[in-house]
């Protein structure tokens, strides 16, 4: 079987687990391949996730290294058999790597944590919202691509209201309620639209005031994507040159410390269930409330 070209984040990350076990074990890549009948730069081609790896293989590292927890050996074995083919797989051509992995990731997920501070997250956008930002002159998209791109973010927010939805939360900064992408009425429906979406049972809409301390300015975008087994999360960052995936313990204990802190300063969350005279003052759904006075 031949070397792979393109390396989704999941093969990554089960590279980067493993090479982490035989580290922390002791053992040289060298040794550890003599140990169970395999060449080193197999191995090597393994931790780099350019190879696959069998399962029965997998098992004998985990037996060599020390790992005795099944349930975490039983998610790196699931990460190594996945195919990675779900309904993303129809878009491999039109769009690049990193929308795809995080359509895979969020498969997977049982939580999403995410932050964002000047857009609506993407699974909370309407389609005229989703496409005035696609639109946007600096993302020279032609107009397939728009089409491309504003059909695969609608079909990832089917994860929403699909059978087991993972639960999501999100802490939006005040700043995303004024961006006016697609003008005043795309705006408006766009923030009724996220009220509407608070009513899910599995969902938690909390809005970070200006009036709050400068975490939120300083912690930057992210989503932290929390699997079943929780050390196998990952942390997403965006920037306009691409996507970072982070697997670190100490920065997967960074970024839901960060999220806590965000909770904490950001106002309570949307709850349309009270009675209007039961809101408070300063609680999420009344600052969308009033931005959606001043439209």
């Amino acid at each position: 079987m031949g070397l792979r070209t393109t390396i989704s984040e999941r093969q990554r990350r089960l590279g980067y687990e493993l090479k982490q076990l035989r580290e922390q074990a002791g053992f040289s890549a060298g040794e550890a391949a003599e140990r169970i009948g395999m060449g080193r730069a197999q191995l090597s081609q393994i931790e780099t996730a350019k190879t696959t790896i069998l399962t029965e293989r997998l098992h004998e590292l985990c037996r060599l290294y020390g790992c005795t927890d099944e349930t975490y050996v039983e998610a790196l074995v699931a990460m190594s058999e996945a195919t990675g083919k779900g309904w993303w797989t129809a878009y491999k051509k039109p769009m690049e790597q990193g929308p795809l992995n995080m359509a895979e990731l969020e498969a997977d997920a049982v939580e999403l944590r995410m932050h964002q501070s000047l857009f609506i997250p993407g699974l909370f956008q309407t389609a005229a919202y989703a496409r005035a930002i696609f639109s946007t002159p600096q993302l020279d998209f032609e107009d397939e691509d728009i089409e491309d791109a504003l059909r695969f973010r609608l079909e990832r927010q089917r994860i929403l209201t699909r059978e087991n939805p993972p639960s999501v939360h999100a802490v939006i900064h005040e700043s995303a309620l004024h961006m006016r992408f697609g003008g005043t009425e795309v705006v408006r429906q766009q923030l009724l639209h996220l009220i509407e979406l608070a009513r899910l049972p599995q969902v938690i809409v909390q809005i970070y005031p200006f009036s709050s301390q400068a975490h939120a300015a300083i912690s930057g975008n992210f989503v932290h994507v929390v699997p079943r087994v929780p050390q196998l999360g990952t942390a997403v960052l965006e920037y306009p040159t691409g996507i970072r995936y982070l697997g670190e313990p100490d920065a997967l204990h960074q970024y839901g410390m960060l999220f806590e802190r965000l909770t904490d300063y950001a106002l309570p969350p949307i709850d349309v269930s009270l009675a209007p005279e039961a809101h408070s003052v300063k609680d999420s759904l009344a600052l969308i409330q009033h931005v959606l006075y001043t439209l």
